[in-house]
């Protein structure tokens, strides 16, 4: 096991305390105040992780791996990724919305980096969309109260919300989900302009996806509206529908046009399904999926990719060509990962997230004195009582190869493998090589080493390649 740090990212909708006070990165000056948004633990070539090596040496994640692809990820995903950590953990807060964006389909973010290496653009540059070749599904496991909107919702849906709205642009939107092309090639003449930005997939669709793309161009190619008409006319709006998911959605953009004024973009929050996640409840992303999320921290868990695609609610660089072509405009129900495998681990106060993908899956566990129940599994065991019935308790080790990463995230766990055994304590992480097989996870011990009294329990996350 080799300790690593997290790379902290400062981004202005981040945290003024939640990831200071995890991570424990002490007193921060009141008058140069920094939002810290998300810690890495990273093996992307851009901003790679510092792992300290048994002599004590610090060197970064990306280079361990090159050099002994065999010891770090094992010979079943050496040969499947090469020698590179298939996946990107991280911890994010909240504390005002992030943009509205999409991660490109993998043919399309292999395209764009091209592009942009062709047209000499540096990868550090700010108008830069595609920092690597690799699309981005991401999943998201809520660590307190987190909010988002994800996905398009049921088209009744989002004309019931844009119709509420008295406001010239919320009018246009529910027309384009409205106005149907009865003639191939031939779209209304007002939407035009949105169709010319179709992929060339949309040959191929059905109508009413047309109409969600052309609702979701107007609001993002929109110039700035006042603030004195969209705000108030979004209040109006939020005492006028009914129902919990109608009022979430709303809540979402209120909270988002405070943040942003003015900015058009807020509307397209209205077309999305709002989510609202408790503790250790979770939300998969894949790549095309519009999203944004609201408030709150999470763990977050993703291929190894920076691609980032924005279409509003940001100070950055807006990329709404390159977004248009990966939009997935299909109206879905968003996808909970852990549903399909939450009865494998209850017994063992753990929960398994395991998305049907190959790079990653994560773990949110609890260790705690006497074995005592984990409330949040009471919950949880609440929500999905009926499939835990059906399925019966199953039996899933935690992965014993692989490249895992074993992250604190309260009190403390006592991480222990065939060659080592390490005291963890909150923030702090350990990368754990293919090569020290299977790991055990348990309630922190007292030694001559660590003479601070036991804790009595301790939660921990922890992040590999599927069993």
């Amino acid at each position: 096991m080799f300790p690593i740090r997290a790379v902290e990212k400062h981004y202005a909708w981040g945290s003024y305390d939640r990831l200071q006070n995890m991570f424990h990165l002490g007193p921060v000056d009141g008058d140069h105040l920094e939002p810290l948004a998300e810690m890495w633990f990273s093996g992307h070539a851009e901003s790679p992780s510092p792992l300290t090596l048994s002599d004590g040496v610090e060197v970064p994640l990306t280079d361990a791996i090159r050099r002994d692809p065999m010891t770090m990820l094992g010979e079943h995903d050496s040969q499947l990724f090469g020698p590179i950590l298939p996946y990107l953990f991280k911890v994010i807060s909240a504390r005002i919305p992030l943009s509205l964006q999409v991660h490109p389909l993998d043919f399309e973010a292999r395209a764009g980096f091209n592009r942009e290496n062709a047209a000499g653009i540096p990868k550090e540059a700010p108008e830069r969309s595609f920092k690597d070749t690799l699309a981005k599904n991401e999943m998201v496991v809520a660590l307190e109260p987190f909010t988002a909107s994800v996905g398009f919702a049921p088209v009744p849906f989002q004309l019931t919300l844009l119709r509420a709205v008295d406001h010239p642009l919320a009018g246009l939107m529910a027309e384009a989900l409205t106005a149907r092309t009865f003639h191939m090639g031939v779209p209304p003449a007002q939407f035009a302009q949105a169709d010319a930005m179709m992929p060339v997939s949309s040959l191929i669709w059905p109508d009413s996806r047309r109409r969600v793309f052309r609702a979701f161009h107007a609001a993002v190619t929109a110039p700035k509206v006042s603030p004195d008409t969209l705000g108030p006319a979004l209040e109006a709006a939020s005492q006028k529908v009914r129902g919990r998911k109608a009022r979430a959605a709303m809540d979402n953009a209120l909270q988002a046009i405070h943040a942003f004024p003015g900015d058009p973009s807020v509307l397209c929050l209205l077309m999305l399904n709002p989510v609202c996640l408790e503790e250790g409840e979770s939300v998969f992303i894949p790549a095309g999926t519009p999203h944004a999320y609201i408030h709150g921290t999470a763990a977050e868990i993703m291929t190894n990719s920076d691609n980032v695609l924005r279409a509003g609610m940001t100070p950055k660089h807006r990329d709404i060509p390159n977004l248009l072509r990966s939009l997935d405009c299909q109206p879905n129900a968003t996808i909970d990962p852990s549903s399909s495998m939450i009865a494998t681990l209850i017994m063992h106060n753990m929960v398994t997230y395991r998305p049907k993908i190959n790079e990653y899956m994560l773990v949110y566990g609890n260790v705690s004195k006497g074995g005592a129940a984990w409330p949040l599994l009471t919950r949880l065991n609440q929500r999905y009582g009926d499939l835990i019935d059906k399925l019966g308790p199953r039996r899933l080790m935690i992965p014993r190869r692989g490249p895992r990463i074993l992250l604190c995230t309260e009190g403390a766990v006592q991480c222990s493998t065939e060659y080592q055994s390490l005291t963890l304590r909150q923030g702090q992480a350990v990368f754990i090589p293919s090569e020290d097989g299977r790991v055990e996870i348990t309630m922190a011990r007292r030694s001559g080493m660590n003479p601070e009294p036991a804790q009595e329990n301790g939660s921990f996350l922890l992040a590999s390649t599927p069993v």
